[in-house]
Order: structure tokens, then C-alpha cells, then sequence
């Protein structure tokens, strides 16, 4: 368990956060510019040196300033990554594998980490001879070689264009699962967070607006005003049943429930991570036939909520609660009201299934 409750003044900036959250997995601090998430984490990495509160790392305590204990940043045994990959350019890639590497390292870690970023072809090049997507899983490969509690990633994909981003996400995944250890990853762009996170937190000016769970924050109005309309949606879990040939598999969300998605090379037994969009979930007062929709599911309205001239509708769906935005017009027609059995329509296509730590 990370458990963070610290508070700092900076100028006109305050600080002012806590939340606990379990380990191992991947903390997400997820906020617009200038919210304080880098200062948080440079707080849990000891590199800031006033400040007031606690930190905890599985019942190790780093901060605790009513008891006067501070343990200073090289005792707490924290890999950081930056958004710029910061290595040595005089030394090969296996030299900046190496730095900072135990004397004596674990039996076959650094064969395991070349292994699982891909670095077996790049060890004898210098980084000027590397793309921007290389030199980040060289400077992720760095971070894990020197053994670390705690790995803190400050926007490692910020600086690297869409192509780039997309090269190292999976080998952030493959780090995310492979390896048993505690993960601060902060970001602004919520395609990440979906893709890694296993728990979510939300900064909002220096505060923690929200934090749980990736499926319950996916709900909460402190993410829905910063994701804005079209990244408005529910984040559910579910289990691969079957692949129906090359386009479509179907994933099991509850004991009633299952969504028809594009395959996209899931395997059966597969844990998935669906984000419905608000805005591509259609509702009906009664079952569809005819047509090309995949999805039909049976739901219960739960709550409205308005927004502009749209209505926000929670809707339960076999134990899960997903949104769906329609005009105000179509709720007044429709006579849609909490309680109410509704069928929610939603194309395969526009469901993006994103693999889920087996842990």
C-alpha cells in the first residue's frame, strides 16, 4: 500500500493531497498542466525537501514530519523516468543499462530487462544513434536495473510524437505485468491512463479530486470535466470467452452480460479493459431487431443528470454502471427515468478492448 497524505506552499501554489492506494500496480496521476502532479511525485521521491505530512510505502515510512522523520532521497530506493530520457552520451546503451546498477545485481535481471524492452540489438550503440522511443526504454531498462521499491514515470511518452508513443506503450504494459513492483505514472493524456493504470488519481489544482479504482473514477465528474465530452465513459472489466474468427470476439462482463468487440489478437481467458463512450451508446425503451449493431444489452436506468442541452444517463448493466448521452429531447420522448428498463446499443467497432495485468 502507498499511502501519501502531504501538503506543501509554494508562492501562490499549494499542495494539498492524500490518498492511499494498493500495490503492486500502476498509480496513475492523471490532471491537467500545472495541477501538481510532478510536485507530488518529486515529493514521494524525496527530492523536495520542506513540505509537511506522511508517505508510506508498504509500511515503510519516507515522511513523517510530526514524528521529524525524513529519509532522504538515495535511501528510499526510487527509479525515476523522465520525459526526456536523460542519458550519458559518451556511454553505449549497455553502459547506461549498467549506471547505477548494484555491484552485485540480481541473477539474470539484465538479461530479463533487455529481454522484455527489447534492447538486444541497441547494446553497442551511443544515443545519438537511437529514435526517441528507444532512448525511453533504455532510460525505463536504467530505472529497473537499479532495483527499485518504487518506479516513478513522469510523462516518459510527453515528448515523443504519436508513432513514438505508440511504439513504447506495449513495452510499458509488458513492464507493468512482468515485473511485481509499485508504479507512479503521471500523465494528461487519458488514452495512457486507460491503457496502464490500475488504480487512478485525479489532480485538480494542487488537490486530489478523485481516486480509486479505474472503473469507479471513469464515473466521476472531477474526470469527466477534465476528459471533456467525447472521452466522457464507463471503464469496465470483463473476461475474453470467446474469438469468433478474424473481426469480432466476445467478452464476458457479468453473469448476463457480454460485449462483442474487435478481436484485435485477444486470446480466450483474456482479461480486458472496455471504455464505452458516452457518446456511442444508444438507448431503446424496447429490444432492437434488425439491426447492425452487435450489442443489445439489457440495463436499468440508475440516475440523470444534465449537461447543456444533453442529458448524462447512468445506466446499470449487470452490475456495472455506464453512461449514455442523449438530448434532452430524446429523454423527454422516450420518458426515460431512474428505474426504467432500457436496451443499450453499442457498435463492436467502437469498443477498444486494452489488456489488463493478470495481477
Amino acid at each position: 500500500m502507498l499511502e501519501v497524505a502531504i501538503s506543501l506552499q509554494r508562492a501562490d501554489f499549494r499542495l494539498d493531497a492524500k490518498f492511499d492506494a494498493p500495490t503492486p500496480g500502476v498509480i496513475a496521476l492523471f490532471g491537467r498542466s500545472g495541477c501538481g502532479k510532478t510536485t507530488l511525485v518529486n515529493m514521494v521521491a524525496g527530492l523536495i525537501g520542506n513540505g509537511e505530512g506522511s508517505i508510506r510505502l508498504d509500511g515503510e515510512c519516507w515522511l513523517d514530519t510530526a514524528r521529524r522523520i525524513r529519509v532522504p532521497a538515495e535511501r528510499r530506493r526510487i527509479g525515476y523516468v523522465f520525459q526526456d530520457a536523460r542519458l550519458f552520451p559518451h556511454y553505449s546503451v549497455r553502459g547506461n543499462l549498467l549506471y547505477g546498477a548494484p555491484r552485485a545485481p540480481r541473477t539474470g535481471l539484465f538479461d530479463d530487462v533487455v529481454s522484455l524492452l527489447g534492447l538486444g540489438q541497441l547494446l553497442q550503440r551511443r544515443p545519438n544513434a537511437l529514435s526517441g522511443g528507444e532512448r525511453q526504454r533504455v532510460a525505463l531498462g536504467r530505472a529497473l536495473l537499479a532495483e527499485p521499491r518504487l518506479l516513478l514515470l513522469d510523462e516518459p511518452l510527453a515528448s515523443l510524437d504519436q508513432s513514438r508513443r505508440d511504439e513504447v506503450l506495449p513495452f510499458l504494459e509488458r513492464l507493468r505485468d512482468h515485473f511485481s513492483l509499485p508504479m507512479i505514472y503521471v500523465s494528461h493524456q487519458f488514452d495512457e491512463v486507460l491503457r496502464l493504470a490500475t488504480h487512478l488519481v485525479v489532480m485538480e489544482q494542487g488537490r486530489v479530486a478523485a481516486a480509486g479504482n479505474v472503473g469507479a473514477v471513469s464515473l466521476h465528474p472531477a474526470l469527466r470535466a477534465i476528459v471533456g465530452a467525447d472521452a466522457v465513459g464507463a471503464v469496465i472489466a470483463g473476461t475474453v470467452a470467446r474469438v469468433d474468427g478474424e473481426e469480432l470476439a466476445t467478452v464476458d462482463i457479468g453473469p448476463a452480460s457480454s460485449v462483442r468487440v474487435a478481436s484485435q489478437g485477444l486470446v480466450a481467458g483474456q482479461v480486458v479493459r472496455l471504455q464505452l463512450l458516452a457518446r456511442d451508446l444508444i438507448l431503446a425503451t424496447s429490444e432492437p431487431q434488425g439491426l447492425s449493431v452487435r450489442n443489445h444489452l439489457r440495463g436499468r436506468v440508475v440516475s440523470l443528470a444534465a449537461e447543456g442541452s444533453a442529458d448524462l444517463v447512468e445506466i446499470d448493466l449487470d452490475g456495472h454502471r455506464v453512461l449514455s448521452r442523449i438530448t434532452s429531447a430524446a429523454t423527454r420522448e422516450l420518458k426515460i427515468a431512474p428505474g426504467r428498463e432500457v436496451w443499450v446499443l453499442v457498435k463492436a467497432v467502437s469498443v477498444s478492448p486494452h489488456a489488463m495485468s493478470p495481477g
